[in-house]
């Protein structure tokens, strides 16, 4: 194992380098991505395919949805889904370990698929708010070109891993990803500080990686190795990539799936709202997560158990309360 780098913010690539560039090029974006993955887990990449105009109207559409009346946002709030469709409510996700909800209220959308597809692969159908018509077309656009983005990032991991390069193909083709919609509500006058309730609670990502397009505000931040947070922040242009459980799980821990958080704003900011969208890469249920082979030695060894996706995506919703 290398020495760890302890950054004080995180590196930024263009994955133009890898889509477009010479093989020298290309290399050198793979080797980059997977030193930050190993020290750091967190990266800002640029040049990742999301206009600024489809960014713009996503977040118009996404203030649009969550200012609307409690009881209408309600009605998307659909039974025993886990919340992987539609709406969940206000302090209903918490993080692992803690009984205490989040301060937040999100919207999923998973992939855009026929009702025969999604019977197959065994996903809820995805359900829109008649109240913001264009919600629909630009969350499916912008879920699509994450998902180019992301599979690119999977491409220049595998390699790194000394992989095919299409080693994740297959697995993420009509994977369970989700595009979530994050609303952090205002905070002034809320009895809801009284508890020690945070906007998002210090936690790791249950996916394989996390394509995160920049937030409204302040406020998210990591933890680095010897224990210190750290604030992430990427510039307009870019979009914040992070390997998540499943990711960490297959690489043995070789590639790390950072603990993060979403601290509360300060006093002269909590009556204000922090919009977030992430784009949560999932592979397809059946998708093994066994430690790869080439991430295991005697100084290495093998440190979780052999599991599909699936199983473990359930195990983690159990465990944040979104399923009993």
């Amino acid at each position: 194992m290398h020495d760890e780098i302890l950054y004080d913010e995180i590196p930024s690539l263009d994955l133009a380098n890898f889509t477009n560039g010479n093989d020298a090029q290309k290399q050198k974006f793979v080797q980059d991505l997977g030193k930050t993955f190993q020290d750091i887990g967190f990266v800002a990449i640029k040049n990742h395919g999301l206009s600024d105009e489809l960014t713009a109207r996503l977040y118009q559409s996404v203030r649009k949805f969550f200012s609307l009346p409690e009881a209408t946002k309600l009605r998307y709030e659909l039974k025993n889904l886990g919340g992987q469709r539609g709406y969940t409510s206000k302090g209903k996700e918490h993080a692992k370990g803690r009984d205490i909800g989040d301060l937040k209220e999100f919207y999923h959308v998973g992939q855009a698929l026929s009702e025969a597809e999604c019977l197959r692969l065994q996903y809820p159908l995805n359900v829109f708010p008649n109240e913001v018509p264009e919600f629909e077309s630009v969350m499916i656009e912008a879920f699509k070109t994450l998902e180019v983005a992301g599979l690119q990032i999977l491409r220049a991991i595998a390699l790194h891993l000394k992989l095919d390069e299409n080693y994740f193909d297959n697995q993420v083709n009509q994977g369970n990803s989700i595009l979530r919609a994050i609303h952090y509500f205002p905070l002034a006058n809320s009895q809801e500080l009284s508890n020690g309730a945070v906007r998002a609670a210090a936690h790791g990502d249950i996916n394989l990686i996390t394509l995160l397009m920049g937030a409204s505000a302040e406020g998210l931040q990591i933890l680095r190795q010897d224990g210190k947070w750290i604030p992430v922040t990427a510039l307009p242009s870019q979009i914040v990539v992070n390997v998540g459980d499943m990711l960490e799980r297959l690489t043995n821990k070789k590639l790390k799936s950072t603990i993060h958080r979403v601290v509360n704003p300060p006093q002269q900011l909590l009556g204000t709202s922090r919009y977030s969208i992430p784009f949560f890469m999932h592979p397809i249920s059946q998708m093994r997560l066994d430690c790869l082979p080439s991430c295991i030695d005697n100084k290495n060894p093998k440190l979780f158990q052999d599991i599909t996706s699936g199983e473990f995506l359930n195990q983690r919703l159990q465990e944040i309360g979104l399923i009993e």
